[in-house]
């Protein structure tokens, strides 16, 4: 028994955050304090700073989704690559950093798991995709993390094999990721068959449907439901404990005052992607161009949909990762 214990505790552990200064990975001060204390800390990433929406928009949105993840208990620490130094830290960088990456945009590199090595080698400034933000999360412990959608097959992937590392990465790495879903401008069935075959946990929250970013409904039923975000906690908190090594999708359905009209943004998208193919546009940055063009085919729509969208994911992963530091750390005191 007591082996046993023993084993559960060194996965319920955050891991130690010398090995990350050794790295030159930069950890906030407030983030060091919150993960050795066992308060709640959710990981943001940046890439929707600096290619999810215009300036100033992105800025204050990032500004707002720290506030919103710290009025409900938990620390916020956005994830980015500044100057070739990973940073995770606690308030977006500091606020002049935040703004920093939010005025260079698209001029800052679009980050990847596979693109991190190049960026720091260069001295570079990476905006981190979920996958990237995923890895930098588990290395410092950090077991929540929020953004607006994740990345997924692309349509037309099964010729072009389009798709997102963020689905291998939450395949190997045990971070739970709140989101709206996977973004509508993708394949959302062939995303959670993929997401089967990866072994990931998918869970809708508070519906029976997974979400489709803009809109609550996508047409495809969820494989796990859960009504609260102490169940939430729990999945996280079962996962965690035994060790799977994959992550958990958790998607949380914009509320219905905020969607988008679907029929809107659906003609909006198949308009840019036809778009995207005759201008040849490919990789990585189809998924910002979708975006854009959807915004401005939808009069706005879509990036007050987005908004709004990533705001009440931070609210709901606000909660998640103090119900699951409570779980975690009451688990850690009875062993």
């Amino acid at each position: 028994m007591a082996c046993r214990i023993s084993v559960i505790s060194r996965h319920i552990s955050s891991p130690p955050l010398e090995h990350l200064d050794d790295l030159g990975v930069r950890v906030a001060p407030e983030v060091r304090s919150a993960l050795s204390s066992g308060v709640g800390v959710v990981a943001l990433e940046s890439t929707i700073v600096s290619h999810g929406m215009p300036y100033p928009q992105n800025f204050h949105t990032a500004q707002e989704v720290e506030s919103i993840v710290r009025a409900n208990g938990a620390v916020p620490a956005t994830i980015a690559i500044l100057d070739g130094v990973p940073c995770i830290a606690c308030i977006g960088l500091s606020l002049a950093e935040l703004e920093r990456l939010a005025k260079l945009g698209t001029m800052v590199s679009k980050t990847a798991r596979r693109d991190i090595p190049y960026v720091i080698a260069r001295r570079g400034n990476g905006a981190t995709t979920v996958s990237a933000t995923m890895f930098f999360a588990s290395k410092a412990g950090i077991k929540v993390f929020v953004t607006g959608g994740i990345g997924g097959v692309h349509r037309q992937g099964e010729s072009t094999m389009d798709v997102s590392s963020d689905l291998t990465e939450l395949g190997k790495t045990p971070v739970a990721v709140v989101c709206a879903g996977v973004k509508s401008i993708l394949d959302i069935p062939r995303t959670l068959e993929y997401l089967e075959t990866q072994g990931v946990t998918v869970v809708s929250y508070s519906t029976d449907e997974f979400p489709a970013f803009f809109t609550p409904n996508s047409g495809c039923k969820a494989p796990c439901r859960a009504d609260s975000v102490e169940e939430c906690a729990d999945i996280i908190e079962a996962n965690t404990k035994l060790g799977l090594g994959s992550g958990i999708l958790i998607g949380v359905p914009i509320p219905a005052e905020h969607a988008a009209a679907a029929k809107n943004v659906e003609s909006a998208i198949q308009s840019a992607l036809h778009e995207a193919e005759s201008r040849g546009i490919a990789g990585n940055s189809v998924t910002p161009f979708l975006l854009k063009r959807v915004n401005e085919l939808t009069g706005g729509d879509s990036l007050a949909a987005n908004i709004q969208l990533v705001k009440n994911n931070a609210l709901v992963g606000a909660k998640i990762a103090t119900a699951l530091t409570t779980r975690l750390s009451r688990f850690t005191k009875s062993s």
